[in-house]
C-alpha cells in the first residue's frame, strides 16, 4: 500500500462544519422509522429463494455497524486531551455526520432483521446468534490518509445504493420493494456527503490526491469480505442475481476527480480513468 504523499491530511473545521451540517440537516429531513413502514402489506409467498438469500446477506453487512463505528472513532478521536485544537475541531465535526450515518444504518439493520422474522426467514433467537457471529469481528481499514478512508466509504456507500436499485428492480414482494427503495435514498445521501468530502480535498489539493485515491480502488474490498466464511461465493451468487457490479462505483472517483481537476490531459487524472477501467475488465 503507498501513502498518499505531502498531502495536510485536514480540511478547516469550519469547512468540514459546512459539509456536515448540510449532511445532517437532510438527513433530518428525509429521515424514516420502521414504525412507519407498512407491515400488513408483507407477501412473504412472492419472495424468492434468491430474494430471501440477497436480504439475508444485506442484513450482516448492515448490522456489522457498530464494528464501521467503532473503527471511525477510533481513526477520528474525540477524547483525547493532548489532541492540537485543529484535529480535534476536524474529528468534531465528523462526528456529528457519523452520529447521523450510524443512526441510518442501524435502521436498516432493525428493518431488515424484523423483515426477516416476520416473514419467517428466522427466529428472533437464530437471527441474533447469526448477526453476533460476524458482528463480534474486527473492522478496519488499511489507510493512513483521512482523504482515502473517506473514499474508500464514498465507495462503498456508491455500491450499496447500486445494489438495492438493482435488487428493487428484480423483487416483487411490495413491502420488500419498499424497503429497498428507502434503503437506497439514505446511502445516496451518504454518498452525496462522501462525495463532497472527497471533492473538498482533491479541490484543494488537485492531482496530487490522485495516488492515494488509486490506492485505495486497488485495494477495495466491500465490508465483510475478508472476514465472513463464504462471503464471495454468496455475493458473487447475488450479484449474478441482481445483474449488479460493485466496481461500477469506482467510475464516481473518476468523475469527481475530473470535475475538480481542470488542468487539460493531466497525466494523473487520464491514468485514473484507464486504471479504473483496466480493473473493472479483469474483475
Amino acid at each position: 500500500m503507498t501513502e498518499t504523499p505531502v498531502l495536510n491530511d485536514l480540511l478547516p473545521a469550519l469547512e468540514m462544519h459546512e459539509l456536515v451540517d448540510q449532511a445532517v440537516t437532510r438527513a433530518g429531513e428525509r429521515s424514516w422509522t420502521i414504525a412507519e413502514l407498512d407491515w400488513d402489506s408483507l407477501r412473504p409467498e412472492r419472495l424468492s429463494e434468491t430474494d430471501r438469500s440477497a436480504v439475508r446477506f444485506i442484513t450482516f453487512v448492515e448490522d456489522h455497524i457498530p464494528g464501521y463505528l467503532s473503527h471511525f472513532l477510533e481513526a477520528f478521536p474525540v477524547a483525547d486531551a493532548e489532541q492540537e485544537l485543529e484535529r480535534f475541531g476536524f474529528n468534531r465535526e465528523y462526528f456529528r455526520f457519523l452520529v447521523a450515518w450510524a443512526g441510518d444504518e442501524e435502521r436498516h439493520a432493525s428493518a431488515l432483521g424484523r423483515y426477516q422474522v416476520e416473514t419467517g426467514m428466522a427466529t428472533r433467537e437464530e437471527l441474533l446468534m447469526s448477526l453476533a457471529e460476524e458482528g463480534r469481528k474486527k473492522f478496519v481499514l488499511p489507510y493512513e490518509h483521512p482523504v482515502q478512508s473517506f473514499a474508500y466509504t464514498l465507495i462503498q456507500e456508491k455500491a450499496t445504493q447500486l445494489f438495492y436499485q438493482r435488487f428493487r428492480e428484480t423483487v416483487s414482494e411490495p413491502f420488500l420493494k419498499d424497503l429497498l427503495g428507502r434503503l437506497a435514498r439514505d446511502e445516496a445521501r451518504h454518498f452525496a456527503f462522501y462525495s463532497n468530502l472527497v471533492g473538498a480535498y482533491v479541490a484543494r489539493d488537485g492531482a496530487a490526491a490522485v495516488p492515494g485515491l488509486k490506492d485505495v480502488i486497488a485495494t477495495f474490498r466491500m465490508p465483510l469480505a475478508d472476514t465472513m466464511k463464504g462471503y464471495w461465493r454468496w455475493s458473487l451468487k447475488v450479484a449474478d442475481a441482481t445483474s449488479y457490479d460493485h466496481t461500477e462505483s469506482y467510475d464516481a472517483v473518476v468523475r469527481l476527480v475530473r470535475g475538480f481537476v481542470d488542468t487539460p490531459g493531466e497525466p494523473s487524472v487520464d491514468d485514473l480513468g484507464d486504471f479504473v477501467q483496466a480493473i473493472r475488465r479483469v474483475r
